[in-house]
This record gives C-alpha cells, structure tokens and sequence, in this order.
C-alpha cells in the first residue's frame, strides 16, 4: 500500500511493507520461544558507501536478540543483547567509535525499560565503560530488589563521575577511552575542532552570540560525522522485543551530538523521550516498545517516545503512528521556533490473537511494527524467531523533501504462533 502526504509543502512518503514472518505449528509438547526484534543504527545520514556496514551490524544485533528469545530469554534480556552489538561496533555513535565532545573525551548516554514492570534505568555524559546498557540495565535491576539500607531509594539515573563509580563498584569493568574511539571518530573530531576554531575566529567580530551557540552542543552548521552531512552525528542505536510470553523491552544507546559540551546529556538517558515500553494492562489493549533517535534537544521537547506509545493504542497503528509523528513532533508547539524537527523512531505493538481462553491449543501474538523519520535516513534491521535470518533496509525521505520538515513512515505485520 503506497501513499502520498504532505507536510508544510513537502512531500513524505508513506508505505507499508507486505512482510509477514512464517507462523510455525509447533507442537505444544515441545515448545519452543518465539519472540520479535526491530533495531535501528539511527535516524541521520547514512551514506551509500557505508549501507553494508550499517545493515551488517543491525543483522547481528538481530542475531544476538533471536538467540536469546530462543534459548527462552525474556525481553529484558534479549534487547541487552542487542544493543551490546549496536555499542560494539566501530560504525555507529554509541560505546565503541561515539562522537568525541569539546575537550576530546566520550560522554555516553543509554536507558533501557521493562514493559512488565515498567522498571527504567538509564546513565548520562557516562564516561570509561564500554556498554553503557550495561550499566542502565543494572540500575533498572538493582532497583527492583527494593530499598537499600536505611530505607533509601534505589537511583535510576546516574550521570558523569557517579554513575561510572556506581558501575566499577558493581563489578562492571572499565575501558580508558581511548580504547573506545575509532580512527573515524579522532579524524572528524580534529576535523570538527579547526573548522569551529576558524568559524569562531570569523565570525565572533560580527555575531558575538554565534560563539556561544557553537559551543553549547546544539546543532549548527559544522560539518560532523564521517566526512558526512550534520545529521550524520544523530545516529543513536536502539532495539525494541518482544517476547513469548507477550512482554516488551525498549532500550538506546547513543555518544551524543559531536563536538557536544561536555557533561550534556541527550534524549537517550531521558525518561519517555529515549525508549518507552508498556505491556498491556487495563484499557490498555496493545503492549507498546519505542526507541527514538535523532537531535536530543528535539525529542526530550516532545518526549516523543512516550508520545508514540500511547498513540499506538488507536485501532489503526500506521495512522496513529503518522499523526503522532505529524502533530506530537513536527507540529509540535514546543519546536515552533525551529526550522527544522529531526528525528525517528522504532515502534512495535503487539497483542493476543486467535486464542481460546477455554483451551491451551492454541497462542498467538500478532506484532505490528514501524519506522518513521524526518531526518534524510534510517536505517533498520527486524527479525522473528522464525526467521532464518534478519532483514535490514534503510530508509530514505523521497527525492526532493526536505529534511525536518517531511516524514516517512513505513513497517509490516509478523504473526508468531504455538499450537498443538
């Protein structure tokens, strides 16, 4: 199904992919996992002579979750997983190879949320640990053993210095930044810090305040990224499950804006605008996970991923997903000033389809899942348990639009089943 928009004079594209992941019969008296898994190596830029790398690193990060949902691992788990490879690898802004700040230095942002118990953990300007998930992950766990002595409350968000003492001291080992740039990174840093030294130099005599906005982290006109356009420096990663038993995790990892002030913490540490993940309860019929990506500043105005969540209990989650996207984020009154809204986001859905409540013959969980971004590109890896293996694409806006100002939306329907 293909669609036309059109957004303050410019035209989006709006698909949805005919994908449907194989329904298995499976014999109850040998039961075997099934879960889903959508990861996304950013909403940015991502150039042609890089695509191979991009989609080679969403299919491992797919790999790692699908092996983990089935050896029988829940959610929290399997998405850990995942963005450990996202972190990993040397392509992508977050652990390994992260944008570098003003002082040269790798301040790491990531959070991470359990649909069952809603549970959240995240670290921000997290500086020395190579899987920054790792350490939001074990905040998020630390915090569901209860109260620690004399009845304080257990944190859920650490920053800077503390949270990298919090992490040493619960046995999570530290990496000298040093080990986590990539000669990519060090280059388009160098490259980054002469030409704001030469703008400064410019243009301090004529606009005193250009200065100062070069040098707060927000985006400007430098050239950042690997010898790519400005939205290049946007690409956090992040991964979104589902699992056998219907419950949902979200997590995102990010190195943050390059050339970034140093300690600025980003929309991936930020509760409701980083990731969001909610099973159904209540008169909530769907169980949602989101992960976003793209300009901080942007998404933490709008808490987007929160705000595509509960729109994504509509009957319709492509057109909810449209609008939210339309009226929470582009039209967003909160980015009236701005002349351009990046972003992107991961979502899936899921509910109980099919099952006789009277009788245990038969389970099945239907998944919807989507993408959407402003920016010039996504790029977005999804896989279930009955794939042989994952699928990637990346997204693109279509010819002529402008990004911040259009969207594409695309996405598909996996139906993962048990009978007997």
């Amino acid at each position: 199904m293909e669609e036309v928009i059109n957004l303050t004079g410019c035209t989006g594209t709006v698909s949805q992919l005919n994908y449907s992941g194989s329904t298995q019969n499976i014999s109850s008296r040998v039961y075997k996992a099934m879960g889903f898994v959508l990861v996304h190596a950013g909403a940015g830029y991502h150039s042609e002579s890089k695509a191979k790398e991009y989609k080679h690193v969403c299919k491992r990060a797919c790999q790692k979750a699908v092996d983990r949902l089935r050896a029988g691992a829940m959610a929290l788990e399997a998405v850990t997983a995942a963005l450990i490879e996202l972190e990993d690898s040397p392509f992508t802004n977050a652990g390994t190879g992260s944008n570098l700040n003003l002082c040269g230095d790798i301040e790491c942002d990531a959070s991470i949320m359990d649909g069952k118990s809603l549970n959240y953990g995240a670290v921000g300007a997290l500086t020395g640990i190579k899987n920054p998930i790792l350490v939001a992950r074990r905040l998020l766990n630390e915090a569901q053993k209860g109260k620690l002595s004399a009845g304080r409350i257990p944190p859920c968000f650490l920053v800077g210095i503390g949270a990298q003492q919090w992490a040493l001291g619960h046995g999570i080992p530290a990496c000298p930044s040093e080990k986590m740039a990539t000669k990519f990174s060090l280059s388009a840093y160098r490259r980054n810090k002469r030409k704001m030294e030469q703008a400064e130099k410019l243009e301090t005599v004529y606009n005193p305040s250009k200065r100062r906005q070069q040098s707060s982290g927000t985006v400007s006109e430098i050239m950042v990224g690997h010898e790519e356009p400005m939205s290049a420096s946007l690409d956090t990663v992040g991964a979104i499950v589902v699992d056998q038993e219907g419950n949902v995790a979200a997590a995102v990892s990010s190195g943050g804006l390059a050339m970034k002030h140093p300690r600025r913490v980003g929309q991936a540490a930020h509760y409701g605008c980083g990731c969001w993940a909610e099973n159904a309860r209540d008169a909530r019929p769907y169980s949602t996970a989101v992960s976003t990506s793209g300009c901080g500043e942007h998404l933490m105005r709008t808490m987007l991923a929160r705000e595509c969540s509960t729109a994504m209990q509509t009957e319709d989650a492509h057109q909810a997903l449209l609008e939210a996207m339309q009226n929470k984020f582009i039209g967003s009154p909160f980015l009236a000033s701005e002349d351009g809204v990046l972003g992107g986001v991961i979502v899936l859905r899921c509910c109980r389809c099919g099952e006789d409540q009277s009788s245990d013959n038969f389970q099945a969980l239907l998944v919807e899942f989507l993408w959407s971004h402003t920016t010039e590109s996504m790029c977005v890896g999804y896989m279930s348990t009955h794939d042989s293996k994952a699928r990637t694409h990346i997204s693109r806006l279509p010819p002529g639009a402008v990004a911040g100002q259009s969207l594409a939306i695309e996405g598909g329907v996996c139906r993962l089943g048990v009978t007997d």
